[in-house]
């Protein structure tokens, strides 16, 4: 993207360019670079100040970088790879301008911001967005201080207040936001579902055996496969994961999680080897299309279920099911890379090194249930209802037929494609700085489109995952939480977890 904006008062008339720099593999911001006329300087902060009155946030470039000018190849065009990259760790660490932390709150987030930036030390008074940050490294570092500082802190705290010193002043007026700890609890009691179990258990008892709330994913495996280490290695897995032993029942009329010692997975070996090209390919697509509806009995287990399918003597599909009340689609990269450790153990030897589980998911049903009760859940449910007034409950669209007594759950896809100029992933979908995500920009057009249609009181929203600290990345289940439908325009309210 190129872009010049009209020369201001406040700065030297410039030439400007801007493109994409990965610093930290896999982090792409968007960096400006450019040059001033001769013999005139230009402020970065005057000109990030002009960006801000005339772009979008999230196009306000997260570097300014200046340059005698711009470099070229042999041909004379720009020379793109040639372009530096831009020192944040050099403004983070500027002396002239750094002022150390005076408190531990500040030790501590200043730590989070190091961590999370890649820097090896920020001011207080340096602002997380100028120093390199966007809303993706944003999410990391709420996540991170409600970790270490127990306490329920806003996204939106962060753009408000994007300094450390900031910060620990916002900290300190929370301090009546916060949770308790998350522990490991007795096995012995009972252990209640989490709201997000408990709607799945509902629906469940509506319609038993329903397949529409299945995860299913297939694992192509090529070469020499030992299918006696590959059952091993699911049947470590589940160990491992008391959620992937766990069903459900009634006690005293309230539903409850049951949590088996051990569960001994079975994995149905199906051969198609001697079938034909085309047979055998429409045969294992049968058989993937089976494992998906795959009907589950929650209340007596196991929720997994797997088949083995044999295309070759060195190709083979795994084909996997999990029911959504004790996995997510999120999930699966975990499921994966720990199947892969406990695979090579059986074969090989190796050891898999996986680290302990000090807190599973009984764990987060019983800290959830605690926390969100009394004033706290009922200050949650009035601000719902409150900004949920008046919303219709169904979305009547103009279609050829008529909305069914039951719902079947039939869909399709629908590829559109948008016009370059139109597209908010045009910067790249890591690009934005402050503003919104393309996802969001999307969502944004598609309730306009609704309301268009249908008319005002109509609530459009999506999935917000969240989790604490302690379950990210760990198990099967860490994505599994409250997903609440979020009404658009929606002011600043701090999700429900």
């Amino acid at each position: 993207m190129k872009s010049s904006p009209p020369s201001a008062s406040s700065t030297a008339s410039t030439r400007p360019l801007s493109s994409l720099a990965e610093d930290i593999p896999g982090d792409k911001r968007l960096v400006a670079y450019f040059t001033s006329s001769e013999g005139q300087s230009v402020d970065s902060s005057a000109l990030r100040s002009f960006l801000l009155q005339r772009l979008p946030e999230y196009m306000v470039p997260a570097a300014l970088v200046s340059l005698p000018s711009f470099p070229l190849s042999p041909n004379g065009k720009l020379d793109r790879k040639a372009l530096p990259p831009p020192d944040f760790a050099a403004a983070a660490s500027s002396d002239a301008d750094f002022v150390e932390p005076s408190s531990p709150a500040q030790v501590r987030l200043a730590s989070i911001f190091s961590d999370v930036l890649g820097l090896q030390r920020v001011s207080v008074h340096s602002d997380f967005f100028e120093l390199g940050g966007h809303s993706l490294l944003a999410t990391q570092v709420v996540s991170r201080i409600r970790a270490a500082f127990n306490v329920e802190l806003p996204l939106g705290e962060l753009f408000s207040s994007p300094t450390v010193a900031l910060l620990s002043e916002r900290l300190e007026s929370l301090a009546s936001s916060r949770v308790p700890a998350l522990v490991p609890v007795d096995r012995t009691q009972a252990l209640p579902l989490s709201f997000a179990q408990q709607r799945l258990w509902f629906l469940d008892q509506l319609q038993p055996g329903n397949s529409t709330y299945n995860i299913p994913w297939v694992l192509k495996l090529s070469g020499s496969l030992n299918s006696d280490a590959l059952l091993q290695s699911l049947r470590a897995l589940t160990q491992r994961h008391e959620v992937l032993r766990t069903h459900f029942a009634l006690v005293d009329d309230q539903p409850v999680q049951l949590i088996q010692d051990s569960v001994l997975l079975d994995m149905p070996l199906v051969d198609l080897s001697s079938l034909s090209e085309k047979d055998r390919d429409a045969e294992a697509q049968r058989l993937i299309r089976e494992e998906a509806v795959h009907s589950f009995d929650l209340s007596r287990g196991p929720l997994v279920h797997a088949t083995l399918v044999r295309l070759g003597h060195d190709e083979h599909l795994l084909l996997a099911t999990v029911h959504h009340i004790v996995s997510d689609g999120w999930s699966i990269s975990v499921i994966v890379r720990e199947l892969a450790a406990f695979y090579r153990q059986f074969v090989g030897g190796e050891q898999a090194l996986l680290p302990a589980l000090p807190i599973q998911y009984a764990d987060f049903s019983v800290w959830q249930r605690q926390w969100l009760s009394g004033d706290v859940l009922t200050s949650e449910i009035d601000w719902w209802r409150q900004h949920l007034e008046g919303a219709s409950p169904s979305l009547e669209l103009l279609t050829d037929s008529p909305r069914p007594a039951v719902q079947t759950y039939r869909g399709a896809v629908l590829p559109v494609s948008l016009p370059r100029e139109l597209s908010p992933c045009r910067e790249g979908p890591r690009a934005s700085a402050r503003g919104p995500l393309p996802s969001w920009s999307l969502l944004a057009s598609f309730q306009l489109l609704l309301s268009r249609l249908l008319g005002p009181g109509r609530c459009l929203g999506r999935l917000a995952h969240r989790q604490p600290q302690p379950l990210r990345d760990r198990r099967p289940h860490r994505l599994l939480r409250q997903h609440p439908r979020l009404p658009l325009p929606l002011p600043g309210r701090p999700f429900i977890p």
